[in-house]
């Protein structure tokens, strides 16, 4: 597969991962790697991309974070500078990101204001940093549950897309990356959408493709709007009664945690539905959405008080404008609308549409 230019930055495939990396390594010569795992890509992963990178004299460090979205915040941060200060990283340092999500958002972060700004490479390592994370040079944190309130964009040197880590996956964090992969046909590609609704016609082989495909959707959205003033924003389909119910399971003792593809799969039911009422989306499109994300992802119980506490974690949506809850919405399957206003009672309605 060909390699994908973004604004700043070149997502490689496969082979040609460590192929580009060496060749950076050996061009750029940073003064120290320094290569930030979790728990999980530490013992999983970490040994396979240690026998591909050729660091010559450059001394390596290995610095690892717990796993899981509840270890996206500042204080793993706060560990994480403390780590590249005590080790003696300087300005000419690189941060490698192994990892998944939480690991290139963080170490995106931590690498862009760490001295005000050293190198930094992402090797995702599940589907959903793949297809979502790693492309587009959002980095940041979680504030408490609120999802990626505290954040830079700023993109890495490089991207490596390397799916022989996806073997390394459960399947749950495989589906969670489907979702994103569904989003992108929904704002963007109709026939891409259809694709990924009748994988019966595809086999294993076929995946890669389907990746480099949903990653090429997103590369073009995000360089033609890198700071999100426009169409960056179809982007976040989905994402809106998503993360609300995401950090509402999250912060919830009583409720089990969801994985960020659960909650958004959640989040474009209801703001299908929504669409149907605002937008003019037909009852036949969003048939054919609904049916196509229950193929993949079960309903998750959410009753008349939980829809009360998420409605309320909406005033905290990074997409607001002047205390106005804005929402993306479909026209059409892959014809989106931006700054779409939605009232309580339409959302709950959604709920109750969803519970049945």
């Amino acid at each position: 597969m060909d390699s994908i230019s973004t604004k700043n930055a070149t997502v490689f495939f496969n082979s040609e991962v460590y192929t580009a990396l060496n060749n950076y390594l050996k061009t750029d010569k940073p003064s120290k790697i320094f290569i930030l795992v979790d728990t999980n890509t530490h013992d999983y992963c970490l040994p396979a991309f240690l026998e591909r990178i050729e660091s010559g004299d450059i001394v390596i460090e290995v610095m690892e974070i717990p796993n899981g979205e509840d270890h996206k915040t500042i204080d793993i941060c706060t560990g994480v500078w403390e780590a590249l200060s005590e080790y003696n990283a300087d300005r000419k340092s690189l941060l490698i990101n192994l990892g998944g999500g939480v690991v290139t958002d963080l170490g995106g972060f931590v690498a862009s204001t760490y001295m005000r700004g050293i190198a930094y490479i992402n090797i995702p390592t599940t589907l959903l940093a793949m297809v979502d994370a790693s492309v587009g040079g959002k980095t940041g944190v979680d504030l408490g549950a609120l999802k990626n309130q505290i954040g830079i964009i700023n993109e890495g040197v490089m991207v490596g897309v390397d799916t022989s880590y996806l073997d390394t996956l459960p399947q749950n964090e495989m589906v969670s990356g489907f979702a994103e992969m569904l989003k992108h046909g929904l704002i963007y590609d109709k026939t891409y959408w259809n694709t990924l609704t009748h994988l019966e016609k595809l086999d294993i082989s076929d995946l890669d493709q389907l990746i480099y495909d949903s990653i090429i959707i997103k590369n073009e959205v995000v360089t033609s709007d890198p700071t999100e003033k426009g169409l960056r924003k179809i982007l976040n389909f989905g994402h809106t009664l998503g993360h609300a119910i995401e950090s509402y399971f999250l912060e919830n003792a009583d409720k089990t945690p969801l994985l960020h593809g659960e909650a958004i799969a959640i989040g474009m039911l209801l703001e299908s539905y929504l669409s149907t009422k605002i937008c003019g989306l037909n009852q036949e499109e969003f048939e054919i959405i609904s049916s196509g994300i229950l193929k993949t992802f079960s309903k998750v119980e959410i009753n008349k008080n939980d829809q009360k506490v998420i409605i309320d974690l909406l005033q905290y949506d990074k997409k607001n404008s002047y205390g106005v809850v804005r929402f993306v919405l479909l026209e059409a399957i892959g014809k989106p609308k931006t700054d779409c206003v939605v009232h309580n009672d339409l959302i709950l309605e959604a709920f109750d549409y969803y519970a049945h």
